[in-house]
């Protein structure tokens, strides 16, 4: 506790997990009184080399007055933040604020001196890193902007952690000692850094849980049956190349071994490293086996145990307490309730799950936080026939369960660079850091294909995960907005993912069809037009056509610049069998060798034997075998049976022109959404090179804004500012807003007209009547007095009293397009900046397009294009276009405001009237509020329990 002269409370929110540079977790948390021991342990593990690096002296032991200074702090002007790992200190680090002559000091003075100390045995692990971060993080928040620091020349390390921060600094040298003075506000730079060491961080954590040189299954039962027995019996049928060993505190003593594998009672009982333990326990024996696995040194956990968040509040309350007790010890857990996880690269070989079938190496990375889900994916990408085909394999599946630490995140940040990993296919029930997955989505997508299908919205009960208060539609759109394909189904997901595998990207939407039934073929062409594709007329080679006739037409198809992509139909001849499927199968694959560069999809119909010819015709993985499925009759999905079965898989076949396969597909329509989600993203991707600028416009004051904002926030927490104030914050920004004065009278609106002018607009503007034209609410092109008063009186008459309709008068504006412009801070995705046409028929359609702040001029020109309703701006059926390129400014310049100033919550400007020359903005609020916390901008973090 802390003692009465402490000027604040403890500040539990400083409290953090993070995930340093080999994969391992630590503790970071202000250090209190409580820690005087804690910190001479700790200093007793320094080496001498080390204290003297900190205190630039010999300092073999701390003194009584020393373990009171570095354990007392005000958590203002002096702070100690300490990393632990297992609750014992490993780092620490500490700042002292000074005033300008290097003497303490307190606020206003905004200089602090920082110095840390990491134990020998840490080093390298990047924990000064994080706690720099953090440390700069508090120091923000107390009102100190610029950190000092003074090192000795001999100090490399220390000196590498400042300088590769990232922050703008200063270095000079005096009396034999390096001093650095930094700014402590974030930069391009320290940001880049910042995300850099965290993908780093995250990818290798999840690395060692799927490469271990050792495992441990916990849980094995002594009779064959239940899933401890069952992960075990897969893990060493698969052919894991490291250590295996079952454990089960209910194993004799004497026993030393189960089905060949060593045998424990405990993992405390291994001898030697255990890199990863497999817990297949009941919930409530968890926490035991966490304990034994922390003192033993294992590095992680996949918990298959259920009875934890989706079984209700207990349950939830069990599984915070599993992360923190895991955490405690620098371990990261997949699960729990997970189905499990699986590495097929050949020097690894780990199938740690319940699947029932072992599935074919390849080079798409797979998560489901589903296991029932898992399992589907997993047997549609194993089987050849009944759907779509085209033999591809799994390079690693993760199965988070509950996704209670590790979660999709982390596994993108391994398939980012995973060099076994091409194509990446996720299911998301629920997505706990949308910004997050956003900001690392647009990342992968632009090196990797990331295909996702999303739950409808709902959040299972085993999933924390923060609020958002956007509609799931517009979470989607924002995805795609990042560069991920996003379908529907997982059928949608597994007929993509397996286009994207094995075929190039298409350069455009033009697509060839061509195949031996005219029928099939204009399904193909309908669909194709359906899906935004621009399909040629389809080439009928009739039945009679043999294999050499549609390997001659796909060649010259391919060859043709006038087509991306093709598609070839194909239904079965009368009597054709295997045979024939077999040489369609090789002219095809024949023909797409000799004109690589263009993807190429086959439609079928009836022909399993034609999706089997395919994949072997370039695939080098091994063919079903007939007969009944090979599933162990213990096995705990035995119910699972009817699954065909696989002889034990091969190595995957290197990617590359000379092994392509081409997926086959059942039905046109599928074939079609298929490739029209390849078109876009490879649109995408291209668009992505040049991703725009954020434009900087001569009139926007931001100081002017950001004292009008301070000012204004003095009045309350959250305020709706008044028209006034609206108009002139947004004149900050050249955002001009036409005036609506008041008219409580008639005779107040004769005046207001009188002030802005003929011809005028009259509205009401009660919430049920705002904006509401097609209500009759609005009176327009009020040429006089006369016709002013004859509206005003039927407002009243028809609406009520002028104090329940709150009318108003208006300078009339250039005719044009209704439009409005929204934009609104969400605590879990961001600032977002929403653009469509005003009027019911958009809302109900909802027809609105959505992008991220800060929106650059590219994201401006394609948001305004992007609802269904844009030709309306571009001359439909001969009106006459309007200004868009006014409309991408004023958009650009709302997206400025709101990323500038973190404390516009929301800002609406309802009517935008769009003419052919420059636009009116009729209508405007903006709500201010302190802004919420942004930790992709604050220092790397574990989601908190």
């Amino acid at each position: 506790m802390q003692s009465a002269s402490d000027r604040h409370e403890y500040p539990a929110h400083w409290e953090a997990d993070v995930v340093l540079r080999d994969g391992g977790t630590a503790r970071i948390r202000p250090i209190t009184v409580d820690d005087a021991d804690r910190l001479v342990s700790f200093y007793e593990q320094v080496s001498d080399e080390s204290k003297y690096y900190r205190f630039f002296a010999p300092y073999p032991r701390l003194s009584a007055k020393d373990v009171h200074r570095f354990t007392h702090h005000d958590f203002v002007d002096r702070v100690g933040l300490a990393a632990t790992v297992g609750g014992e200190f490993i780092a620490t680090v500490r700042y002292d604020r000074i005033g300008a002559d290097g003497m303490p000091a307190s606020a206003p003075a905004d200089e602090a001196e920082v110095a840390f100390l990491v134990q020998d045995a840490h080093q390298g692990r990047g924990v000064a890193s994080a706690l720099l971060e953090h440390i700069g993080a508090v120091a923000r928040e107390r009102g100190i902007r610029r950190f000092a620091a003074e090192v000795l020349p001999a100090n490399v390390k220390m000196i590498k952690v400042f300088t590769d921060a990232g922050y703008t600094q200063k270095r000079s040298f005096e009396d034999g000692v390096v001093r650095l003075e930094f700014d402590l506000e974030p930069t391009d730079r320290s940001l880049a850094v910042q995300y850099a060491r965290e993908q780093r961080a995250e990818s290798r954590s999840v690395q060692r849980l799927l490469t271990p040189g050792s495992v441990a299954v916990v849980g094995v039962g002594r009779t064959p049956g239940g899933v401890g027995r069952s992960v075990l019996g897969n893990i060493r049928d698969y052919g894991f190349g490291g250590r295996l060993y079952a454990v089960n505190k209910a194993f004799p003593e004497e026993q030393k071994e189960l089905d060949g594998i060593p045998a424990h009672r405990s993992v405390r009982d291994i001898d030697g490293p255990v890199d990863l333990a497999v817990v297949a326990v009941p919930a409530e024996q968890v926490p035991e086996v966490v304990a034994e696995c922390g003192a033993h040194g294992v590095q992680g956990l996949v918990v298959l145990s259920a009875g934890y968040a989706e079984s209700g509040p207990e349950g939830r309350e069990r599984q915070r307490e599993l992360v923190r007790h895991a955490r405690a010890y620098g371990m990261r857990i997949i699960g729990p309730n997970a189905f499990g996880i699986i590495n097929t690269n050949p020097d690894v070989r780990l199938n740690a799950s319940l699947a029932p079938e072992t599935p074919r190496p390849g080079r798409i990375g797979l998560f489901a936080q589903s296991g029932a889900i898992g399992i589907a994916l997993l047997s549609r990408l194993h089987r050849r026939g009944g759907g779509v085909t085209g033999v591809t394999g799994v390079s690693t599946f993760v199965s988070s369960g509950n996704r209670a630490d590790v979660s999709g995140n982390d596994v993108l940040q391994y398939w980012y660079d995973d060099p076994d990993t091409d194509v990446v296919l996720m299911y998301l029930e629920s997505i706990g850091n949308p910004r997050k997955f956003t900001r690392l989505a647009r990342r992968t997508a632009a090196a990797k294909p990331l295909v996702v299908v999303q739950g409808s919205g709902t959040t299972p009960q085993g999933h924390a995960v923060r609020a958002t208060r956007l509609p799931h539609a517009t979470v989607s759109a924002l995805l795609r907005q990042a560069g991920v394909i996003r379908v529907d189904t997982i059928t949608e997901l597994v007929d993509t993912g397996l286009l994207l595998a094995r075929q190039p990207l298409p350069t455009g939407p033009k697509v060839a069809i061509l195949g031996n039934s005219e029928s099939l073929g204009l399904l193909t062409y309908d669909a194709c037009v359906a899906e935004g594709l621009r399909p040629s007329t389809p080439l009928d080679l009739t039945t009679s056509a043999a294999p050499e006739d549609f390997h001659a037409a796909l060649a010259r198809a391919l060859a043709d610049d006038s087509y991306d992509a093709v598609i070839v139909t194909a239904i079965p001849a009368v009597g054709e069998g295997t045979v024939g499927d077999a040489a369609l199968a090789e002219a095809l694959s024949s023909a797409a060798k000799q004109v690589p560069g263009k993807p190429v999809l086959v439609v079928h119909v009836e022909l399993g034997g034609l999706a089997e010819a395919l994949s072997a015709a370039a695939s080098t993985a091994p063919q079903a075998a007939a007969g009944p499925p090979k599933i162990r009759a213990d096995h705990p999905f035995r119910a699972l049976d009817r699954l065909r079965a696989t002889p034990a898989p091969a190595e995957p076949p290197a990617p590359g022109d000379d092994d392509r396969l081409i997926p086959a597909y059942p039905a046109a329509e599928r074939a079609v959404r298929a490739l029209a989600d390849v078109v876009q993203y490879a649109q995408w991707r291209r668009e992505a090179t040049e991703p725009g600028r954020v434009p900087e416009y001569e009139n926007i004051d931001e100081k002017g804004a950001a004292a009008l904002i301070d000012g204004l926030l003095t009045r309350g927490q959250g305020l709706t500012l008044g028209a006034e104030e609206t108009c002139e914050l947004l004149g900050t920004y050249g955002i001009e807003v036409h005036r609506a004065l008041p008219a409580a009278t008639a005779d107040a609106a004769v005046r207001a007209a009188a002030t802005l002018g003929y011809p005028v607009a009259l509205k009401a503007t009660a919430p049920h009547l705002r904006h509401r034209a097609d209500l009759g609410g609005v009176r327009l092109d009020l040429a006089d007095e006369e016709q002013l008063r004859r509206a005003y009186t039927e407002l009243t008459e028809l609406f009520g009293t002028p104090d329940e309709l709150r009318p108003v008068v208006q300078r009339m504006a250039p005719r044009g397009v209704d439009t409005v412009i929204r934009a609104v801070i969400d605590p879990a995705a961001g600032a977002v900046l929403s653009f469509g046409l005003a009027g019911a028929a958009s809302q109900l359609l909802g027809d609105t397009a959505h992008r991220l702040i800060p929106v650059t001029d590219r994201e401006a020109t394609s948001l305004v294009r992007s609802i269904r309703t844009a030709p309306l701006l571009f001359g439909w059926r001969g009106s006459t276009p309007v200004d868009t390129p006014a409309l991408e400014e004023l958009l650009l310049r709302v997206s400025r405001l709101v990323d500038d100033h973190p404390e516009v919550v929301a800002v609406t400007l309802e009517p935008v009237v769009v003419a052919q020359r420059g636009l009116s903005v009729l209508g405007a609020s903006v709500r201010l509020a302190p802004p919420p916390a942004r930790d992709d901008l604050g220092p790397r973090t574990l989601p908190a329990y």
